[in-house]
């Protein structure tokens, strides 16, 4: 089965989560739709690219959504939840999709 990246979905959970927190005005709702995306990309990061990488963006993950409330002061919430989750997407992409080519054909 081919692996699914994890970019648009790290990226995703942030934004999603926020707009669901936004949408309903249940911020606990919001929560619990980017801690389910974040805990689908760190099951696949940890098996695919180990403890230490599935950590280390796990911890990029949640200095983006801790940022992203630090950023809204100064920008306004909607611009800088699209800011972290774009960096937090980069950072999936090229900590581990952008690996995933390689490691496909490793195992062909």
């Amino acid at each position: 089965m081919r692996p699914i990246p994890t970019a648009p979905v790290a990226a995703g959970s942030l934004i999603a989560g926020y707009a669901v927190a936004a949408g309903s005005g249940s911020r606990p709702l919001g929560g619990a739709v980017l801690l389910l995306g974040g805990a689908w990309c760190a099951r696949a990061w940890l098996a695919r690219d180990g403890a230490r990488a599935a950590a280390g963006l796990s911890a990029v993950g949640l200095g983006a959504f801790v940022s992203s409330h630090l950023l809204s002061l100064a920008i306004g919430p909607w611009p800088s939840v699209l800011i972290v989750a774009a960096a937090m997407g980069a950072a999936a992409w090229t900590r581990s999709d952008a690996r995933l080519p390689a490691r496909r054909r490793e195992l062909a």
